[in-house]
């Protein structure tokens, strides 16, 4: 589909996505023991700036940026906003709903760490805890030579396909997972068949990139993988039963999965890429999801409503509507910098003003960073579009699910959000 053609009817679409929402949404009394709807002055938000946020959505779909979106903003412990706005697929242009299921990529992320973190609480899993103590194939590993906090020869590189290695000077620690300075960033070849048992022991023939703990880089699924293996080991449980036993059950996330039903599959958005011909359908948008592999990384569908309830449980201090996941002191550990600089600049972020804590970015010094969001705000987002922020201070959660990955989106929202807030 060219861009002339999809940009096209955006703005009927659009408004007709925001005027029918309440038609597809979510009941107007939120199910029991869920974050409940509220008005946004008694939560100290202004009705009249939230109305930004449609505005700036509808400027993208426009340009032809995104093809559609769900926002949602809560403060307070209630949802302020919550709109949809756009298309979920262009051919048969049906209205975005509120209830859309999205990729969310590596907003499993967090997810995963909160799983580990419960297994920190129950005496399972030490941070320090060196990787070995679960998985004896990462005793002794190897780094490529001449990488960071190595002082060996350059030669050979991450680039050769038999890089020159030395071993590493220490082993690789929970922490170091969670924090992604292990050094373990690159993939090994998975089968369809495989399950974390059997492809993360692959992953300790693959040498690192980095001295543990020496460098930053973002580990998209190797280094998560290996954490939600070891939460399999210590917990007996797959990796989907824990998350769906410990977590989504006792937050309603009924919605979120690996592999979308065949009840949810029509509530989910059309997944496109965007090409100089506009957007394109992805061909195989269910490459990252699996019925058998349970990443610790990516792969799971959810909705805005869905992980509003994850999101709000950690705003909360660990609890949610008398279910507590974590104490408030692991929350704080979770959002806490745990790198001291090494995040600085990376991945797109701003060189200066930002920390990363476990599985989690978190906002220091948004003047010197300059971005919007406000001073203590910790989440993370995936590369499809979704984002989330968390800011405990302020009560407040904020979320976009769009499906096609544009910085200048979620940099309008944050700002659209910042400015609607009246306290």
């Amino acid at each position: 589909m060219k861009a002339s053609q999809v940009k096209k009817g955006w703005r009927r679409s659009a408004c007709v996505a925001i005027v029918g929402a309440a038609m597809l949404a979510l009941p107007a009394a939120a199910p029991a023991g869920q974050v409940p709807p509220g008005s946004p002055e008694d939560v100290g938000l202004s009705s009249e700036r939230l109305g930004r946020i449609g505005e700036a959505m509808e400027r993208h779909i426009e340009a032809g940026n995104i093809t559609g979106a769900v926002t949602l903003v809560a403060r307070g412990g209630r949802i302020a906003h919550f709109e949809a706005h756009g298309l979920m697929d262009l051919d048969s242009e049906a209205p975005m709903r509120k209830d859309a299921a999205f990729r969310i990529m590596s907003m499993t992320k967090p997810i995963m760490a909160v799983a580990v973190l419960m297994m920190l609480e129950e005496g399972k899993i030490g941070l320090a805890d060196p990787v070995s103590k679960f998985l004896p194939e990462f005793a002794e590993m190897q780094v490529v030579a001449g990488a960071p906090g190595d002082a060996g020869s350059a030669d050979g590189g991450s680039g050769a396909a038999d890089p020159e290695t030395v071993a590493a000077n220490r082993e690789i620690t929970i922490r170091d997972l969670l924090t992604h300075t292990s050094g373990i960033v690159r993939n090994a070849e998975r089968t369809p068949d495989d399950s974390l048992a059997t492809y993360v022991p692959k992953l300790a023939t693959i040498p690192l990139e980095f001295q543990p703990g020496t460098d930053w880089q973002y580990s998209g699924l190797a280094g998560p993988d290996v954490l939600a293996r070891i939460v399999e080991i210590v917990s007996g449980q797959a990796f989907d039963q824990f998350l769906r036993g410990r977590i989504f059950d006792p937050l309603g996330m009924r919605d979120t999965m690996y592999f979308p039903s065949e009840e949810l599959r029509p509530r989910l958005v059309t997944l496109y890429r965007i090409t100089e011909q506009g957007f394109e359908k992805d061909p195989d948008p269910d490459r990252i999801s699996s019925k058998v592999y349970f990443s610790g990384g990516a792969g799971l569908v959810s909705t805005a409503h869905d992980y509003l309830q994850f999101a709000q449980m950690l705003a909360n201090g660990g609890e949610l509507n008398g279910r507590r996941l974590l104490s408030p002191r692991t929350v704080e550990l979770m959002a806490s910098d745990h790198v001291d600089g090494l995040f600085d600049g990376k991945l797109g972020f701003p060189e200066r003003g930002f920390g990363f804590g476990l599985q989690v970015a978190i906002v220091e010094d948004h003047v010197r960073a300059g971005w919007r969001l406000t001073d203590g705000s910790f989440g993370w987002l995936g590369a499809y579009g979704t984002q989330v922020w968390i800011n405990p201070g302020e009560k407040l959660v904020t979320l976009v699910m769009i499906q096609n990955f544009n910085p200048e989106v979620q940099r309008d929202f944050d700002n659209a959000v910042t400015q609607a807030l009246l306290d």
